[in-house]
């Protein structure tokens, strides 16, 4: 079994073949896949009709599998392992579109990174496609790797050092919605995760952010919200942003600690099945040390950059 790896985009993002995902992947094969990761930060897989147990056995090898609690309060279609990326019900019908579910998922549609609202945050996801619409549905990914290395000097050390406050709560009022069960306060209250942080796989600095980070910790709210919607618009430019037009049987692995992704729009009335896991990380960004935040080479990419800033 021997991969093959060819870049989807200038920055990021391979696609792999050569190995069959339905099968048990060997420990050196694995080893490939896993270094690849860690390299272009998404990877995709076609042609990889994965069955429900499949994607688990594949998930589980990048770590501890996540599991996905009911946050909307509606019947689920799928087994708790799995977060349904779908316009389903429980009993496979296609929902209203003023289904309390439906909006719910309408927040995939923002700018985020997946579980960046808990205090064990998201390694990495992967989403199986079952059923896509004829038109719209794709998945965008942003590169915030390349973002903060197109970052000037000056705006990388004024970040260095902050921490977001993230929410699940936060990011789905955006949408307007607020059908949450009433423990979610509880269950999932806000976390602190760094702005800026370091993964010694790749030897990358990154920005941190998605539309779960409602405020910079120890700042005006107002003028923490429009920071991260700065940073969030110059991360989001075109060159560094991929789009997944989705076929039947495409597998999606991505880097949640290091990309942003978000839906696009399609006909409610059409039918789109998506299957996602999520591997969790070995801690928050916020409790381990930073110790080589800012001290890695950077790749300039030549992009303008955001204008100074103080920060008090």
């Amino acid at each position: 079994m021997a991969i093959k790896l060819a870049p989807l985009h200038p920055l990021f993002v391979a696609q792999v073949t050569g190995v069959d995902l339905t099968s048990p992947i060997p420990d050196d094969v694995f080893a490939k896949i896993e270094a690849a990761f860690h390299r272009y930060a998404i990877l995709v897989f076609p042609g990889q009709p994965l069955t429900d147990d499949q994607q688990i056995d594949f998930t589980k090898r990048f770590g501890p599998l996540e599991t996905a609690p009911n946050y909307a309060g509606a019947a689920l279609r799928l087994r708790n392992e799995f977060t349904d990326i779908s316009n389903l019900d429980h009993e496979g019908r296609i929902l209203d579109p003023k289904d309390r579910l439906n909006q719910y998922n309408l927040g995939n549609q923002l700018w985020h990174t997946d579980s960046s609202f808990k205090a064990r945050r998201a390694k990495c996801s992967l989403l199986s496609a079952r059923e896509i619409p004829p038109v719209g549905g794709e998945t965008q990914y942003a590169d915030m790797r390349s973002a903060y290395d197109a970052l000037p000097e000056e705006r990388k050390s004024q970040l260095h050092g902050l921490v977001a406050e993230h929410s699940i709560a936060y990011s789905r009022s955006l949408t307007g919605f607020d059908g949450f069960n009433s423990d979610i306060a509880t269950t999932l209250p806000p976390v602190p995760q760094r702005l800026v942080d370091y993964y010694p796989e790749s030897g990358r600095t990154s920005l941190y952010l998605a539309s779960h980070a409602s405020h910079i910790v120890g700042w005006p709210v107002e003028e923490g919200r429009a920071l991260l919607e700065e940073l969030t618009a110059f991360a989001t430019q075109e060159q560094f942003v991929y789009t997944q037009n989705w076929k039947v049987g495409d597998l999606v692995l991505w880097d949640n600690r290091c990309t942003m992704h978000r839906g696009r729009p399609y006909d409610p009335t059409q039918r789109r099945v998506l299957h996602r896991t999520t591997v969790s990380d070995i801690a928050t960004s916020f409790l381990e040390p930073e110790s080589k935040v800012g001290d890695t080479a950077d790749s300039r990419q030549g992009a303008s950059g955001i204008g100074p800033r103080a920060v008090d």
